[in-house]
């Protein structure tokens, strides 16, 4: 089909009025505001104008207001507060981390108060305080927080996304015209991507849904971001985190929060940038799946129907929007390589070894726990059909898929075993103590995904369909023999029932848990809950690829395909609205709930307990060098950039030290003002320690971590795997290329 210019110029019209509009939409200069009954306030009252109202009859003083946390690029800003107050002493603060950044005092008979500020680097948790002085009345009616550029860039990286997107249509149309693609790609590449913009339909309002992981996952993605601009590779320490004084990054999977993290370094919002994770965990849920279920059937049913009951499982939902996890969201993306790599290993194409590779890698790059359920899956799947690896020597795909795996993942697993190993790492919180009282109750196991109920955990119908389908296979249909992909079927069948069962109630793991070693296992899996993610990947792949061969249900097929894709299409219609729903709170308002929330307003961004050195709570941090006598020693000089720190000191006595804010994680190192060596000592609180010279002359201490020379060593081993492995690609399609030319000649 031939494109005519007109089309051609009405399409390019139609792209630049879209553009337009989005321009046209764009917030990142808008002010953000907040009315005084928006504002979170400890005393006072609100009138008719939602303001708040404070006069001296309360008899109290100190913090009246703040706006909430806010992530913030570093940058110009100014403030604008309109107010009324009768006596002087009321002040505006500017705080960060809970350190206080500025401050500035009301002038009494104002109305508004103007104040322009510079950050000198990205803020996490930037927050403007009001304190009523006491005296008098203190209206406090709104403040906004206005820019001098832009809060952020999401417009016009929308704009250019959208650019992108239309140039690679046009390059993809032009190749399609010189070698034409199959009709069955075309669809099936329209069928995927119509189910990921559906999964990602909940997100498309303008504001981003809190779940209860959510503030720690936008911690790790902002400090990523902080580690990247440190150079440093990996990215251990994230050096701005828990005021400043450093937290270990290193026992998380990280790998796919670069992307999250590289757009906040164009200056993308915290809030879009999530989303756009969010997005590619969908994008690539759906692949997965597509490449799974097509290495193992020849029917076109089959994978589609994989590719949108996995895309759109309740559970996945539940992870995103109830849970705010993820980490595990992330590792779901990568179950159907793992279940299909282990097929072909057992009895399938021994050649496709490289499934369970990718899957096995993507999960361990995605979450610690779930990498736990795939060595139990890998090894009860290698017992129970241990004879057939003996006798085909299946052992064989079994080494080459472990030894590339360690080799591909050695950048992380080599900072990841040392910390865990030679760290005084606080680890308590890791162990849930209520695993029991998390079990779910086996009656919403047919209901969908409700977000009203942040416990609240289904197979969802479709899935049910699935189980039932595949026990009518196993019990009705009638086959001379059953195949090997049969064979793991069932045993993936039976494998789901038994996990779904861990899950209830009605599994003992009460009393599994007076044993002391089982104990320690169930403890550190926190929830239960966690064995419906492979459990249900299980049910899929056994109902989907039996419904194909099914010889009783063959009549039904088309029907069963239609009745499962429409209910589970209806998954994504359960996941209600905010109750403010509308993009605009007022048509007063300046700026929309949207605006707020894409800097992780009421949000906010967590470090917890977990992986700080042992002992360090929050009230033992602190932003400041501490020395061992304040009477000898001066301290003249301090600044601190990423991980990189330096302490300007003097002290006429020997034997005195000064302790850095920065928590002494192993892999940090010191030197002086002439670069030679100084020791590090551990200091209170963890700290980190360094002996003074006493001769009354100025010095410089200069810290910063790594960069480790056996972190390095690994990341090259991994980068040197990831290219031996695209060098022997490339000469396999060259290969390939010159036998089909010489096939044509």
């Amino acid at each position: 089909m031939k494109i005519t210019a007109k089309s051609k110029v009405l399409y390019l019209i139609g792209v630049c009025c879209i553009i337009f509009l989005l321009w046209l939409g764009n917030e990142g200069d808008n002010p953000l505001g907040y009315f005084g009954s928006e504002m979170q306030y400890s005393f006072g009252v609100l009138d008719s104008n939602n303001a708040l109202v404070i006069k001296d009859s309360i008899a109290r003083s100190g913090i009246a207001a703040s706006t909430p946390q806010l992530v913030v690029n570093r940058g110009t800003y100014k403030i604008h507060l309109t107010y009324s107050a009768d006596k002087a002493g009321n002040v505006v603060e500017l705080w960060e981390q809970e350190s206080k950044v500025a401050g500035w005092t009301l002038p009494a008979m104002g109305n508004n108060f103007y104040q322009e500020f510079t950050l000198a680097k990205d803020a996490k948790q930037l927050s403007i305080r009001l304190y009523y002085g006491g005296e008098g009345s203190f209206v406090i009616q709104r403040i906004e927080l206005e820019p001098k550029t832009l809060f952020y860039t999401d417009t016009y990286f929308m704009i250019l996304l959208f650019i992108a997107l239309n140039a690679a249509g046009y390059f993809l149309y032009q190749r399609h015209k010189q070698n034409p693609i199959a009709q069955e790609k075309l669809v099936d590449a329209c069928i995927i991507a119509g189910v990921v913009l559906l999964a990602m339909s909940p997100m498309f309002s303008t504001y981003l849904y809190n779940g209860d992981d959510l503030c720690y996952h936008l911690a790790r993605m902002e400090g990523i971001k902080d580690c990247m601009l440190d150079g440093q590779i990996p990215a251990v320490i994230l050096p701005d985190g828990l005021k400043g004084n450093g937290y270990l990054n290193a026992m998380y999977p990280y790998l796919f929060l670069y992307i999250g993290a590289f757009l906040r370094i164009c200056r993308v919002s915290l809030g879009l940038s999530y989303k756009m994770v969010v997005f590619l965990a969908n994008l690539g849920s759906a692949l997965c799946a597509y490449y799974a279920f097509k290495s193992i059937s020849k029917s076109r049913r089959t994978v589609i129907l994989g590719v949108v009951l996995y895309t759109l499982m309740p559970y996945r939902f539940t992870n995103i929007f109830s849970r705010g996890d993820l980490g595990e969201t992330l590792a779901l993306t990568f179950w159907p390589l793992v279940i299909v790599g282990m097929y072909h290993i057992l009895f399938g194409d021994r050649k496709k070894w490289y499934f369970l590779v990718l899957g096995f890698s993507g999960i361990l790059q995605s979450h610690i726990l779930s990498v736990m359920f795939v060595m139990g899956f890998c090894v009860i799947s290698a017992v129970m059909f241990i004879g057939n690896i003996w006798r085909e020597k299946r052992y064989v795909e079994i080494g080459k898929a472990a030894v590339v795996t360690i080799l591909l993942n050695l950048w992380f697993l080599v900072p990841f075993l040392f910390y865990y190993f030679t760290e005084p790492l606080g680890t308590e919180l890791l162990r849930w103590s209520g695993y029991f009282d998390q079990s779910i109750n086996p009656s919403n196991f047919a209901q969908s995904i409700s977000l009203y109920n942040k416990q609240y955990f289904s197979l969802g119908l479709p899935l049910l369909g699935c189980i039932g389908i595949a026990v009518l296979y196993l019990v009705c249909d009638k086959k001379k023999k059953k195949s090997d992909l049969d064979r793991y079927l069932c045993f993936l069948l039976i494998l789901g029932v038994i996990l779904t069962w861990m899950t209830t109630g009605y599994f003992p793991n009460k009393d599994l848990r007076r044993n002391g070693f089982l104990d320690s296992i169930m403890t550190m899996l926190q929830f239960p809950w966690r064995f419906l993610g492979p459990a249900c990947t299980c049910f899929l792949f056994a109902g989907a690829v039996w419904l194909s061969e099914s010889e009783i249900l063959k009549p039904y097929r088309n029907l069963i395909f239609a009745l499962f894709i429409g209910l589970n299409l209806l998954t994504v219609q359960t996941v209600p609205a905010d109750n403010i729903h509308m993009p605009y709170s007022s048509s007063a308002a300046t700026a929309s709930k949207g605006h707020d929330s894409k800097m992780a307003a009421n949000i906010g961004i967590f470090y917890p307990h977990e992986w700080r050195l042992e002992g360090i709570t929050d009230d033992k941090l602190t932003t400041s060098v501490l020395v061992s006598d304040i009477n000898q020693v001066s301290i003249l000089n301090y600044g601190k950039t990423g991980t990189r720190a330096k302490a300007v000191y003097s002290t006429n006595e020997e034997g005195n030290y000064l302790e850095m804010p920065i928590l002494n994680y192993a892999g940090y190192r010191a030197w002086d003002e002439n670069g030679k060596k100084l020791e590090i000592l551990e200091g209170s609180d963890h700290r980190i320690r360094v002996m003074l010279v006493g001769d009354g002359m100025q010095h410089e201490v200069h810290v910063r971590f790594g960069p480790v020379p056996g972190f390095l060593a690994a990341s090259a081993v991994s980068a040197l795997t990831v290219a031996a492995i695209a060098w022997w690609y490339w000469r396999k399609y060259c290969k390939r290329s010159t036998k089909k030319e010489e096939a044509a000649n």
